[in-house]
């Protein structure tokens, strides 16, 4: 589902645009389900990530977060099961591993800064890739509205961003914006440096995050323990086991 070329430019860069793999219709459809959920959820919103242990700030100022979408809705079982993401998933993090959380993140006006990070313990690689990422595009991403930026290659670095910053929130020179239409989806190793920019629009800035992590690690999301009946009747045996359920 990847070419060599493409495969080579995620090994190399760290990330890789996969194109617009939703169309309108389905973004449409996302984002109605995801204004619903906020109104149904409330102060609430993204409460399952406060029962992670593995995520230091669950709750983000400057940003509207949901979290368990997996069980939220059939409209959501793509993020987890697209042949073209897996197969980005696949040549970082090889043949084993599984999804760690599938969650909603908008960078609200006027905020959404985030500091240079990597998603594995905030440390590291080391000798395996251990998790990876894959962004999906509810609104256009711009130079203004809060998009994503990465600093490409540094998943081969042996070094965090603060241990050659001074300040991992201003912009690094070698960082780039991911900028895209709606429905584009990117897939980054996590082990790259990369965070939220400010969104200086009136309007909130939406995105979907599909993580995944290699099996040996723990999920953000204890998909086990969340997982419903009418979710498991729903999905394939394929998705099962992504879900490690």
């Amino acid at each position: 589902m990847l070419t060599k070329d493409e495969i080579t430019k995620l090994y190399k860069e760290g990330y890789l645009c996969l194109g617009q793999l939703l169309t309108k219709t389905q973004v449409e459809e996302i984002n109605d389900r995801i204004t619903e959920l906020l109104k149904i959820e409330g102060e609430s919103a993204g409460s399952e990530l406060a029962d992670s242990k593995y995520i230091r700030h669950p709750k983000e100022y400057g940003a509207d977060r949901l979290a368990d979408l997996v069980n939220k809705g059939a409209v959501f079982d793509i993020f987890y099961t697209h042949q073209r993401v897996l197969a980005g998933i696949e040549a970082v993090l090889g043949k084993e591993y599984k999804l760690s959380s599938l969650n909603y993140r908008a960078a609200k006006p006027g905020k959404g800064l985030q500091k240079l990070h990597v998603d594995y313990k905030n440390s590291v690689a080391g000798e395996r890739f251990k998790v990876c990422n894959s962004i999906w595009l509810l609104d256009d991403f711009t130079d203004y509205n809060g998009a994503t930026r990465i600093v490409p290659g540094t998943h081969m670095s042996n070094k965090l961003p603060e241990e050659e910053m001074g300040d991992p929130t201003l912009a690094h020179p070698d960082e780039i914006l991911i900028k895209a239409p709606a429905g584009t989806v990117f897939i980054f190793n996590s082990h790259v440096w990369h965070g939220g920019t400010t969104n200086t629009t009136s309007k909130d800035r939406r995105s979907i995050h599909s993580y995944f992590c290699a099996s040996d690690q723990p999920q953000q999301v204890d998909q086990k323990r969340y997982i419903t009946d009418d979710t498991l009747h729903r999905i394939t045996s394929k998705a099962r086991e992504i879900l490690d359920v």
